[in-house]
């Protein structure tokens, strides 16, 4: 996920002889990069305003495999702060999605048995076959695939390390937080006193930012 909304049009180099893209792809992308923006830091409220903003331009276009994409990328935001939930707006789109939104939506819910990973974004194709998330550049998408990675039931402890340390890298607090939660419990349950006590002071700083 290079790009928060893979159906907007790349920028124009400035030729003079090609149409300007319509304006609804420039606004759906502004609202929707913003939208997950806001949402990783944890500003839930300006997120969801953002996001309702990227709907209905998209929605303008009658075109339900355009919305439903919408929806994914807030899926797939979701996921990466290890919030499974439904997806109830790409689920009342499903039956209208691509094959590839359909495999991509079953990938973020770890539903990857007969999943068809030729329709899955090139850079999540290698974590169904060899769980590697080390070698993706982005951040998000890392940390998209680090979630569908959990869901599925195959992280590792490196992989946790590395959500933590991307989300800390980029001061992403809500999956921060999530992330420093899940290698809390595993320090408490491997009886590491010291390592919880150091977790739950990131924790509380986190939590306590403006």
């Amino acid at each position: 996920m290079k790009t928060a909304f893979i159906l907007i049009a790349a920028v124009l180099a400035g030729c003079a002889s090609k149409p300007l893209p319509p304006d609804w792809q420039a606004n759906a992308k502004g609202a929707l990069d913003a939208s997950v923006d806001d949402y990783l830091k944890g500003h839930t409220a300006a997120s969801a305003a953002e996001f309702r903003e990227a709907r209905a331009e998209t929605a303008a276009t009658g075109r339900l495999d355009h919305v439903a994409q919408v929806e994914l990328v807030r899926c797939a935001a979701q996921a990466a702060s290890l919030v499974f939930e439904d997806c109830p707006g790409y689920a009342a789109l499903a039956a209208d999605a691509t094959p590839a939104q359909r495999a991509y939506a079953a990938y973020l819910a770890g539903q990857w048995d007969g999943l068809d990973v030729a329709q899955l974004p090139e850079q999540h194709r290698a974590v169904v076959t060899s769980g590697a998330i080390d070698k993706i550049e982005d951040p998000l998408s890392r940390l998209v695939a680090s979630g569908a990675l959990f869901k599925a039931g195959r992280m590792t402890p490196q992989g946790i390390v590395l959500a933590v340390d991307t989300a800390s890298n980029q001061g992403w607090r809500r999956p921060l937080l999530t992330w420093l939660g899940v290698q809390e419990q595993r320090a408490k349950a491997a009886g590491d006193t010291a390592a919880a006590e150091q977790i739950r002071r990131r924790i509380a700083l986190a939590s306590n930012a403006p």
